[in-house]
């Protein structure tokens, strides 16, 4: 990844949107932090605080929020940011 921002990924296991989500930046290359909420209360009261609901995955990328997204929602994000990404 260019930049030195390190988005963060909220997942919950078994979600099939997450492993797209996941799919979608491995396959860009972007490094990203992946926290797995379900097991971590705390993860996901600070992924509803950021996002507005429970719906997973949720990115935050340097403060600016991709909530409750497949990857027709994540690669236009990405390209905003200058970043080519395809659906696998």
């Amino acid at each position: 990844m260019s930049s030195s921002v390190t988005p963060t990924l909220y997942v919950k296991a078994g979600c099939p949107w997450c492993t797209q989500a996941r799919q979608v930046l491995d396959d860009a290359k972007i490094t990203y932090q992946e926290v797995e909420v379900r097991s971590d209360a705390a993860a996901f009261a600070r992924m509803r605080e950021l996002s507005g609901q429970s719906s997973a995955p949720v990115m935050d990328w340097n403060g600016e929020i991709l909530a409750d997204f497949g990857a027709e929602e994540l690669i236009p994000f990405l390209s905003e940011r200058g970043i080519t990404a395809s659906s696998a």
